[in-house]
């Protein structure tokens, strides 16, 4: 099938486009002259922390007086200048997160107002940089964290709830380094670049007030939270005031998933495709977001609407899987294997992808999943049936049994999920 030869292409040439270093070097290129008179350290957090870290090298050099990088176990590519580098859990927290946070606690809390602190922030530092509250191990903070990630709870209410558990993230740490000042460089991976939300705004103060974070917890299911070992801890965490300004920190996002929606738009047109890109904003359930998608590819094919082939619709954004079975998947390998069903036995020449950014989806070794409308049979001769799959939460399997899914390895950035249909 032509379609699915094009959306490799577009696949690599993503993962070639969306380069941290080139995004970290031209900014810190335009307002290096106003770090004159400055002592500069550089903190690093996240998936994409060795490559954004290493650009601030590459650019700055031995003006670095200190540096630190926390990233996700095998996200190292090596050592970088004077850099302590440092690995640790994601998408759960585990020692090594506070271990890092704390040697960062320890190597910045204690500069002056000549000290400036360039923080390169990805996704995932909501991780990766944490120090819990009193009263809270990060076994539990991790206990809670599991619980989160398998609700299907949105991600802002999910960070919302992380940053009462902690003492770094909430615009905490811009108050631990003061008088220090902090330029924030940040690689977006939350809808709408709420800079807030990217590794739960370590830098950035929350806007929303306790008083209307506590009426959204009673609409959630708290009793999840039953079995905690200190549940009061827990509960009564949710009541804290976190800070409400951070005077000595400024932000700028540098990269985000409307530039990544641009490139596959982009890459499509060179092959000849009406290219559209539907939104930057998804967000709901990934099994939803697949079925959405597919019926806007047969009305496409219904010659109902002004979408005219060759046609390439792309989507932005983060979705969620709720977890009932106990198979293996992600949310893009789950939209992946959900549009396999929804297509199955279709004629026409399809091809739909769903890639993480990141190179990874989920707790697997795949960034996501690539089929056609022909996947959906090409699992049933091999005497698999898709939907047991999709009830079990296997996206994984399924897909592997096909060669459908997508192996790029990490890719040094995080800038959410891109989701393409190619249709001749």
């Amino acid at each position: 099938m032509q379609t699915i030869r094009e959306a490799e292409y577009v696949i690599g040439e993503l993962v070639r486009e969306l380069n941290p270093e080139r995004r970290v070097r031209e900014i810190l290129e335009k307002q290096k002259t106003s770090f004159k008179g400055r002592r500069i350290h550089v903190l690093s957090i996240g998936k994409a922390a060795w490559d954004m870290a290493d650009a601030a090298w590459k650019e700055l050099g031995d003006v670095i007086q200190q540096g630190i990088v926390i990233t996700k176990y095998h996200h190292s590519k090596g050592e970088i200048g004077n850099f302590e580098i440092f690995e640790a859990g994601h998408p759960v927290p585990d020692e090594m997160s506070v271990k890092a946070a704390g040697r960062a606690v320890q190597a910045f809390g204690n500069l002056d107002a000549d000290d400036l602190i360039l923080f390169l922030i990805s996704g995932g530092g909501s991780a990766l940089f944490e120090i819990p509250i009193d009263g809270f191990e990060i076994e539990n903070t991790a206990e809670v964290t599991e619980i989160m990630l398998k609700s299907g709870w949105d991600i802002k209410v999910v960070n919302s709830i992380r940053k009462r558990l902690s003492t770094v993230k909430a615009g905490q740490f811009a108050d631990i380094v003061k008088p220090a000042q902090v330029r924030a460089y940040i690689i977006s991976d939350v809808i709408g670049d709420e800079v807030e939300d990217i590794a739960s705004g370590p830098v950035s103060p929350v806007s929303e007030r306790n008083a209307d974070f506590l009426k959204k917890t009673d609409s959630l299911d708290l009793s999840l939270f039953d079995s905690l070992k200190k549940r009061e801890v827990f509960l009564e965490s949710l009541k804290r005031e976190l800070p409400e300004t951070a005077e000595n920190a400024q932000t700028f996002i540098i990269d985000n998933v409307s530039h990544a929606c641009a490139v596959a738009a982009e890459k499509a047109r060179q092959l000849g495709y009406h290219t559209r890109v539907i939104t930057s904003h998804l967000e709901c359930e990934a099994s939803e977001a697949a079925r959405f998608i597919c019926s806007i590819v047969k009305e496409v094919y219904s010659a109902h609407t002004a979408y005219s082939l060759p046609c390439c619709l792309i989507f932005g954004g983060e979705t969620t899987v709720r977890i009932k079975g106990d198979g293996l998947g992600g949310r893009n390998q789950e939209i992946a294997l959900t549009a396999a069903i929804e297509l199955k036995d279709r004629a026409e020449d399809i091809t739909l992808f769903s890639f993480g950014t990141d190179g990874t989806d989920g707790p697997t070794d795949a960034a996501g999943g690539i089929v056609t409308s022909q996947t959906w049979s090409e699992m049933a001769e091999k005497g698999l049936s898709p939907e047991k799959h999709l009830l079990n939460n296997d996206s994984y399997h399924a897909l592997k049994s096909v060669g459908g899914l997508i192996m790029t390895g990490p890719t040094g950035t995080n800038v959410n999920d891109v989701i393409c249909v190619l249709m001749r």
